[in-house]
C-alpha cells in the first residue's frame, strides 16, 4: 500500500515592524520559533543599523497602501509593531493597513517611565508645546528627543541648546544657539550628571519613550533637582499591547518559552 506523506504545515508569516532593543530581543526569541517565518522592516533613518539576525528590509512602504499591497505579495498572517513608541506614523499606517485586510495587528513596546519622587516633570503633547514650555527666559537646555522634531524649538531661539542625537539633525533645524554631540545609549547616572553639571544644564527636554537605554538622564536631572519637560507618547487606541516577550509569543500562537 502506498505511502501518503503528511501534509506540509505552513509556517506563519510575521512582519516585525523594527528599531528597537524590544524588536532585537522579539528576533532572537522567532530565530528559535519553529513554525514561524519572519521578516524585520527598518524604516532605514540611521545609516548603520544594527543586525537583528533575521531577514530585514529596509525604507518605507509608501504609505498604507504600499503596506497593504506587501501584506499581501508577501502572504503575511501576523504584523507586531515594535517600532519607536514616538513612530507615529508608520504605526498608523499599520493600523490602517491591518485593519483594511483583517490582519492581525499587536503592538509590542516597553512601558512609559512613570513620575517618581523627587522628579520635577512638566508633560507636554508635542515638540512645540514643549518648545512652549521652556518659557521666555533664557535657559541652557539638554534636549534630547533625537534628530527629528528639533526644528520645532526654533520657535524658542533665545535658549541655549545642548542636541544629542544618534544622527546629526539637518543644519537648517537647528535653533540659533545649538551644540550637538552624537552618541548612542545606554549611558550611565554619573556620565549624565557631569554632563549636565558641565554644560550648566537648567533643563531637560525628552520624549517619554520608556526603557533602561536613555533612563539615566531622568536619574540624573532627579539628583541635580533640574525640571525634565516630558513629552507623551502616542496613544495606542484600541490596539492590543504585549507587555513582554511572552506575550509577543502566545500572540503569534507559539510557546511562551523559549
Amino acid at each position: 500500500m502506498p505511502t501518503v506523506a503528511a501534509p506540509e504545515l505552513k509556517s506563519l508569516r510575521v512582519l516585525v515592524l523594527g528599531g528597537t532593543g524590544e524588536a532585537r530581543r522579539l528576533a532572537e526569541r522567532l530565530a528559535r520559533a519553529p513554525g514561524i517565518d519572519a521578516v524585520m522592516s527598518l524604516a532605514g533613518r540611521t545609516n548603520a543599523p544594527l543586525d537583528v539576525g533575521m531577514p530585514t528590509r529596509i525604507g518605507g512602504f509608501g504609505g498604507v497602501e504600499g503596506l497593504m499591497r506587501y501584506l499581501t505579495e508577501a502572504g503575511i498572517d501576523r504584523v507586531i509593531d515594535a517600532t519607536h513608541p514616538f513612530a507615529a506614523r508608520i504605526s498608523a499606517n499599520a493600523r490602517a493597513a491591518c485593519a483594511a485586510l483583517g490582519v492581525p495587528l499587536a503592538v509590542f513596546s516597553r512601558p512609559p517611565w512613570r513620575v517618581r519622587e523627587g522628579d520635577r516633570w512638566t508633560e507636554a503633547s508635542d515638540n512645540e508645546s514643549a518648545a512652549r514650555a521652556l518659557g521666555e527666559a533664557k535657559r541652557r537646555v539638554f534636549l534630547t528627543i533625537g534628530r527629528l522634531g528639533v526644528a520645532a524649538f526654533r520657535a524658542s531661539p533665545q535658549h541655549e541648546y545642548l542636541i544629542r542625537s544618534i544622527e546629526p539633525p539637518e543644519s537648517q533645524d537647528l535653533p540659533p544657539l545649538s551644540t550637538v554631540i552624537l552618541a548612542r545609549g545606554p549611558f550611565e547616572r554619573e556620565d549624565e550628571i557631569a554632563l549636565m553639571r558641565e554644560q550648566r544644564i537648567d533643563v531637560v527636554v525628552t520624549k517619554n519613550s520608556g526603557g533602561a537605554s536613555t533612563y539615566a538622564k531622568i536619574e540624573a536631572a532627579r539628583a541635580l533637582y533640574l525640571e525634565v519637560i516630558v513629552i507623551a507618547p502616542p496613544a495606542y487606541g484600541d490596539i492590543p499591547r504585549l507587555a513582554d516577550l511572552d506575550a509577543a509569543m502566545v500572540f503569534l500562537g507559539a510557546s511562551a518559552t523559549p
